[in-house]
């Protein structure tokens, strides 16, 4: 199988089993989710979910949590992975776009890299969920099943995998294949023990033809 046929394996399989998927991350407007995301940096979709009710309910948008100060803001995000530098990204963040983006969150990744606690991978997450920009966000999950399955060669980097996933991927397609990757590693292709005998990728997969076939 080519390379542009296992593309093209993949993206029939998920149009017809996840034709609607997207992110777990609760929220109802994009101020919501670039907090979310934020927060999301290697911590749990679920974790996040149960912590930002009492952050919305606090500091309902952008100005009122630009105005927040590290101790109010602090004890809301606690049981958040690195609290602290979360609460200070927060903060930093809304107040540079009261200040610079006169309270619009900026709609392009070099815009919103510019954000305090917003890498590459949020800014794509942001452009492609809010915006249906064609930006392909990778975490640990795109990282994985990409390489696994065979949609990447040889990457070694996020940045990499981005590049090689953008060159084959439709670009009107882009923005769902991110949810697509990330929720098939999250609950079929996981990271220590993969559900091969779930996945209906199998066919298409270097890594069931290889590591679990031997063929």
């Amino acid at each position: 199988m080519t390379k542009k046929e296992r593309f093209a394996f993949v993206i029939r399989y998920f149009e017809e089993h996840a034709p609607n998927a997207e992110t777990e991350l609760i929220y109802d407007n994009p101020y919501q989710l670039l907090v979310a995301v934020i927060l999301s940096a290697q911590c749990t979709d679920k974790r996040v979910n149960m912590t930002t009710p009492a952050i919305f309910e606090r500091y309902p948008d952008m100005e009122a949590l630009s105005h927040a100060t590290y101790d109010e803001l602090f004890p809301l995000i606690r049981s958040i992975s690195y609290p602290g530098n979360k609460t200070k990204h927060l903060i930093g963040m809304a107040q540079m776009v009261m200040e610079n983006f006169n309270g619009e969150i900026p709609s392009t990744v070099p815009e919103l890299v510019t954000l305090p606690g917003v890498g590459r991978k949020t800014a794509n997450v942001i452009t492609s969920v809010v915006h249906q920009q064609p930006n392909m966000a990778v975490d640990t999950h795109v990282f994985r099943v990409s390489a696994r399955i065979g949609l990447t060669t040889n990457a070694t980097t996020p940045l990499q995998t981005e590049k090689q996933l953008l060159k084959y991927i439709p670009e009107e397609k882009v923005y769902i294949a991110h949810h697509w990757l990330i929720l098939h590693g999250r609950y079929i292709c996981v990271a220590r023990t993969p559900k091969c005998g779930e996945c209906g990728l199998r066919p298409a997969c270097k890594y069931y033809h290889t590591a679990i076939r031997g063929n």
